[in-house]
């Protein structure tokens, strides 16, 4: 019976942690770090996420401001916004809430973003520097994962870890991090033949794959360490990329979801802005 990561746990420690620096940082004089969001349409979980990295921003100490657009904004409206952000040395942070409008074009709107105000590591200047080791500021997803492996003291260097999934968001940024800590990744995806023959030899298995319990037992090395991205509602009830009820009896460890990687993207949001925030006002 695999052991549970506590996503909720290990993100709590961190966004304690902001708080004092935070409360260390106004008591001597210096203004509060500042996130600016924008969200566009009404996607009923982008509201949510971005709801809950408000009530975060401002648990912590931050003040941020949220700019909301129709769904159907010009493009040039939304890079506009950007700008002003850009332009506006009290904003440290900016957070362009994902997924975007169909009409607009990815690249062309994050990379209006300044890299040392794109905490989410999107841009693609931050990209580039994540895949040369360089990165200033880690996606969070990704960078929450990390932290999650490292809380439970899983040595990465040497293993083979496995990443179901190649988003820019995710599942491409967590195969160079691994990389990095020196795994030999594996990552398979949808064009995949027989992707369980790859992931069932991995010590370390991250599943980025937005499919509702896509990954059984099959899938899964026996003693192997579970990292479920994914978050889904079916039939009432909140699931992840991995059918958990099946491969908790197989994993050594495994996230839960809710309550896993979840918490630690919005502590790692909280981060990046944090370092942000320092490099102005120091």
């Amino acid at each position: 019976m695999a052991k549970m990561i506590d996503g909720k746990l290990v993100s709590k420690k961190i966004t304690e942690w902001v708080a004092r620096e935070v409360k260390d940082m106004t008591d001597a004089g210096h203004r509060k770090p500042f996130l600016g969001v924008i969200l566009i349409g009404d996607n009923p979980a982008s509201k949510i996420y971005v709801g809950r990295k408000e009530t975060a921003c401002r648990e912590v100490g931050f003040d941020t401001t949220t700019i909301r657009f129709d769904e159907d904004v010009p493009e040039d409206e939304v890079i506009q916004q950007i700008r002003e952000f850009n332009n506006n040395p009290n904003v440290d942070g900016i957070l362009v809430q994902l997924p975007l409008p169909e009409h607009m074009d990815f690249l062309r709107v994050f990379n209006e973003l300044s890299p040392h105000k794109d905490i989410d590591g999107l841009t693609p200047h931050s990209q580039g520097l994540l895949a040369l080791n360089r990165a200033h500021h880690i996606p969070c997803t990704p960078k929450g994962i990390i932290k999650l492996i490292k809380a439970i003291d899983f040595e990465m260097k040497g293993v083979h870890a496995a990443v179901v999934g190649r988003s820019a968001l995710v599942g491409s940024p967590i195969a160079k991090l691994l990389t990095h800590h020196h795994a030999t990744v594996t990552t398979v995806h949808s064009r995949t033949k027989n992707p369980w023959e790859f992931t069932s030899t991995a010590d370390l298995l991250v599943v980025a794959a937005g499919v509702p319990k896509l990954v059984d037992e099959k899938w899964v090395k026996k003693d192997a360490v579970v990292i479920d991205v994914g978050i889904h509602r079916v039939d009432d009830k909140i699931c992840g990329d991995v059918d958990f009820d099946r491969v908790k009896e197989k994993a050594s460890w495994i996230t839960p979801v809710p309550g896993g990687v979840g918490p630690m993207t919005i502590a790692a949001l909280l981060t990046n802005c944090f370092n942000a925030y320092k490099t102005h006002v120091s």
